[in-house]
């Protein structure tokens, strides 16, 4: 795996500015914003509906997996009509769904509702950065793909942020509110995005649009890039949906005599994976190689989750710190899926790109359930260094297996 030592051709920065590169950031401020709420206020949401302790534990979960379903579900469906549809059809459809969701989230009144509206949220978020991904590495030379992936991301992620000291100025409920007029506005934004180039010239080709047929079963160099770039992102998940979800139960774990607050595990993840994001696609540019980039994140990422559960922390300032450490670490997400993007043609992108996306955000449908189901035999921090050692082995895996696709000219379909 050697990086591309090629000297890169003198380019402008300005379409890293324009319109729809700037949409699809705060677009992804918004989808992170919308989705991570739940995250941050899943203990104060679950008190107020009168759960236990024990209970908003466990139904916090199924909640959360609800979610995740709706991910699982709106990956796969967003992205057969992104590439059927449009781009910016998927973007104007999974943003109505997700803030109508939201708002509803702001009247629940019992965890069964609660589930299910949390499962729409998830169906309509689905879209969000799949598509928009799609579209920035579509619109955007080949040399700046990686530094207009970071900026998505960079701006994108401080949606979590937002989103903390929203539900420390409001209350639950009114968060989901904001989140929802936050989507009704970025929907107005959205009227003045043009469709990508590359795709309108796409549509008067012969060549089937959106077909999971042959994406996944037509041929095993697909199925083989799809499952291995899916894979590169297994150890994020972990990390969010683990370690800084159930940050409290850790931070007892470890023994910390200051309760440990989720919400600000979760907060505090994703300020160390903006300035993750920011410098992984330039990082990638520079070492004119995303192998290399990515694999030095994911073993930052090894290495912090190593501290996080293995040398005894034992004050809350520490254990936020190494939530920032690993935010950092993970923060390859949107380089991940340009990644994604540059493996597969324009009449499949989308449908690849925001499915891989979602099936990785939906691996805490089985991650979770086994956290919960190995704790009673192996306590808390042993179930998580189990699940944590199957994601990296996963990971690591699927990084010797996909191809180098820094640089990779993307006008070009498959059969």
């Amino acid at each position: 795996m050697q990086p591309n030592t090629l000297r890169p051709p003198a380019v402008s920065y300005r379409s890293l500015f324009s319109l729809p590169v700037v949409v699809a950031a705060l677009g992804y401020f918004v989808d992170v914003y919308d989705l991570l709420l739940f995250n941050i206020v899943r203990v104060p949401s679950l008190k107020d509906l009168n759960l236990s302790e024990a209970d908003i534990s466990l139904i916090g979960g199924r909640i959360y997996n609800w979610q995740q379903a709706g991910l699982l579900i709106g990956g796969v469906l967003w992205g057969v009509l992104g590439d059927k549809r449009g781009r910016l059809s998927v973007l104007f459809g999974s943003i109505i769904t997700y803030s109508v969701a939201n708002i509803a989230c702001s009247f629940v009144q019992d965890p069964q509702m609660y589930a299910l509206l949390r499962f729409i949220a998830g169906l309509g978020l689905a879209g969000e950065l799949g598509a928009g991904i799609t579209l920035v590495s579509e619109i955007l030379p080949k040399e700046l793909r990686g530094f207009g992936s970071s900026l998505v991301a960079g701006v994108g992620l401080m949606g979590a942020v937002v989103a903390y000291f929203t539900v420390t100025l409001f209350d639950w409920r009114t968060t989901y509110l904001v989140g929802g007029g936050l989507g009704v506005v970025l929907l107005l934004l959205r009227v003045s995005v043009f469709e990508s180039g590359m795709y309108l010239q796409m549509k008067q080709e012969a060549v089937g649009r959106g077909s999971l047929r042959i994406l996944l079963f037509t041929n095993r160099r697909r199925l083989s890039a799809y499952l291995h770039c899916m894979g590169l992102a297994v150890p994020t998940y972990f990390v969010i949906g683990i370690l800084a979800t159930f940050g409290n139960e850790f931070g007892q774990a470890l023994g910390i005599p200051e309760p440990i607050l989720p919400g600000r595990c979760v907060m505090y993840t994703y300020i160390g994976m903006v300035v993750g994001d920011l410098l992984s696609g330039p990082l990638s540019q520079w070492m004119r190689s995303r192998r290399w980039a990515i694999g030095l994140m994911m073993g930052l990422t090894a290495a912090f989750v190593g501290i996080y559960l293995f040398t005894g922390i034992q004050s809350a300032g520490l254990f936020y710190a190494t939530c920032t450490g690993l935010g950092f670490a993970i923060g390859y997400i949107a380089l991940f899926l340009t990644v994604t993007a540059e493996h597969f043609g324009t009449n499949l992108r989308a449908t690849a790109t925001t499915s891989v996306a979602n099936n990785v955000r939906a691996t805490t449908l089985l991650t979770i359930p086994a956290f919960q189901m190995l704790k009673p035999a192996l306590g808390v921090i042993g179930a998580g260094a189990v699940v944590g050692m199957v994601c990296f082995l996963v990971g690591f895996w699927s990084l010797t297996r996909i191809d180098e696709t820094f640089g990779k000219d993307l006008e070009y379909t498959e059969g």
